[in-house]
């Protein structure tokens, strides 16, 4: 009955124009639009090239002028423009692209939803509707009951449809080179979308670690052979990080695929860097090789990554920021060796108690604890965790966190590592637990490091600050004996100076008075000095007090 009404409604074509073919893009390209060469049995993105500039500069041109145009104009346009280039795909590429910054409104007299919803029940009224007559005599009825006339309704009809909304604002962020580099990263993001594994070498491997965590990617990493092929700028043994593709899961996820194709926007913005990717092409495997004459990336702002791997870890650092412990927490400290690979700890507990040098005394044991949360993995890295645990040194202190549903807790307890097991959150008060204990072994590994007395240079010394010159805790000093020094609260002072305080101070004395004689000798703890000299305080009142004889 409705069936020239419907007919008469604009529709696209089957598959769609090419903007159509461009919706829902994030990071990557549409897998339509695609560019590959095959040749040699390799995997070779077809990247634009400068010669490329004219045709990028006339898709711009295309979407700026068609601003206040229906979009059905501007497909048509590209369309032309399509017809004119040596790869259709690549226009629709560009095009795909500038859509994201194109705005586009639907511009009707009435809401369009609400004419067809009338218009259909008028047609309905009035029987089948066959002619062009009969459609006419529908419309006039649909705009007789909005009180609005004919034209109003046929406009507002189809407003809504995808080609008949409106190019409204369209306000780039590329000129046509920006756009090159973009589409050249994005075509290359989009190829990595069907990689089983890729592994990269950078020259900022860190930064690169992090990228891949933080975008919840499954990585390991490989320590190379130390050749002049694979040998860092440093001297040092080179890392590979290899990283599993979505192809490698279980179940491929779009959104593990898309964040595994966002992690080259992070190598690629590195100084040096080359990746090799194994690619699932349709059940056969073909090799992929990238650098920084391949992909670069525009001078644009790049998409907002999450500070952390995982809530969990967010709210654990949190919580324990809060607390005034002798620990301090930094996140992903420098690579483990863990036989020929390496691992990123998530995070390392520095021991610092009081104001301690760091880098302390060149003896003095490690002050370093790992920390490692272990959440939600699969079977297959469940096992390379283990391995992992079971390679690093014998030296390295390391805390894990596991998942409680993992169930693998004791096997990490029998490769000597302490573990706290958690469900949904890490409890701070375990992990704390867990510090205290290091705690004491730390504390006792550095008092045996220190000689049985100790002569410090200054007359006039304090616990902490022997122990900060050591590297060391307080506690550690307090088991020490020092010979020309007389031990008076927390204070180190000679006898000499003991005896020139004594003669300074006779009862009756203000207190005032006695701090300023004992300021000049450096010492802060008055009350001690005074006990240990035979004298208390008697106060007088909030004001301050006399020296008196105990």
């Amino acid at each position: 009955m409705i069936s020239l009404l419907l007919a008469a409604g604009p529709s696209r074509p089957p598959g769609g124009t090419l903007l159509a073919c461009a919706r829902e893009i994030v990071d990557v390209l549409r897998k339509d639009l695609l560019r590959v060469s095959r040749a040699g049995g390799g995997y070779h993105p077809q990247f634009a090239e400068r010669a490329d500039r004219p045709l990028a500069a006339r898709v711009v041109g295309v979407f700026q002028g068609h601003v206040g145009e229906p979009r059905v104009r501007l497909d048509e346009a590209l369309e032309d423009l399509e017809r004119d280039a040596e790869d259709f795909k690549l226009v629709r590429g560009f095009a795909a692209l500038l859509e994201r910054e194109a705005v586009f409104e639907t511009r009707a007299p009435l809401p369009p939803a609400r004419v067809r919803r009338v218009a259909f029940e008028a047609a309905e009224s009035l029987g089948p509707v066959v002619t062009a007559a009969d459609r006419r005599e529908a419309l006039d009825a649909a705009a007789d009951r909005l009180g609005a006339d004919r034209d109003a309704v046929e406009q507002s009809l189809y407003a809504d449809r995808d080609r008949n909304e409106v190019l409204t604002e369209f306000d780039s962020r590329w000129d046509p080179a920006q756009l090159i580099a973009q589409y050249n990263l994005s075509l290359a993001q989009t190829a990595l979308f069907d990689a089983t594994e890729v592994r990269i070498r950078s020259s900022d491997p860190k930064r690169l670690v992090s990228a891949v965590k933080r975008l919840g990617l499954l990585y390991e990493i490989r320590r190379l052979t130390q050749d002049s092929a694979d040998e860092a700028t440093d001297g040092t043994a080179a890392r590979e990080l290899l990283v599993t593709g979505p192809d490698a899961l279980f179940r491929r996820t779009r959104r593990y695929g898309t964040a595994f194709a966002r992690l080259l926007r992070s190598v690629a913005a590195t100084a040096d860097w080359s990746l090799t990717a194994t690619i699932d092409d349709r059940g056969t495997e073909r090799e992929l090789r990238l650098g920084p004459d391949d992909v670069s990336v525009p001078d644009v702002d790049p998409v907002a990554e999450p500070t952390y791997d995982s809530g969990v870890e967010a709210d654990f650092a949190a919580r324990f920021s809060n607390l005034d412990l002798d620990w301090e927490l930094s996140r992903e400290p420098e690579p483990l060796a863990a036989g020929a690979r390496a691992m990123i700890p998530d995070f390392a507990f520095e021991y610092r108690p009081g104001d301690a040098d760091p880098a302390g005394d060149a003896a003095a044991p490690s002050r370093r604890v790992f920390f490692e949360v272990m959440g939600f993995w699969t079977p297959a890295y469940v096992e390379k965790k283990l391995d992992q645990f079971g390679s690093v040194a014998e030296d390295v202190e390391l805390l894990v966190a596991v998942d409680e549903s993992l169930g693998v807790g004791e096997e990490i307890e029998a490769l000597d590592h302490r573990v706290v097991t958690f469900s949904k959150r890490v409890r701070v008060k375990d992990v704390v637990d867990a510090l205290r204990e290091y705690e004491s072994e730390l504390i006792a590994r550095a008092a045996a490091g220190l000689p049985e007395a100790l002569v410090p240079d200054r007359d006039v010394v304090s616990l902490e600050d022997v122990a900060n010159e050591r590297g060391v805790g307080v506690e550690a000093v307090e088991s020490v004996s020092f010979p020309e020094h007389e031990r008076v609260g927390r204070t180190l002072i000679r006898p000499a100076v003991l005896s020139e305080i004594e003669a300074d101070v006779e009862a009756g004395l203000s207190l005032s008075a006695v701090e300023e004689t004992m300021s000049r000798h450096g010492i802060d703890e008055v009350a001690a000095v005074l006990s240990r000299l035979g004298y208390r305080v008697a106060w007088e009142g909030l004001g301050g007090g006399t020296v008196q004889p105990k």
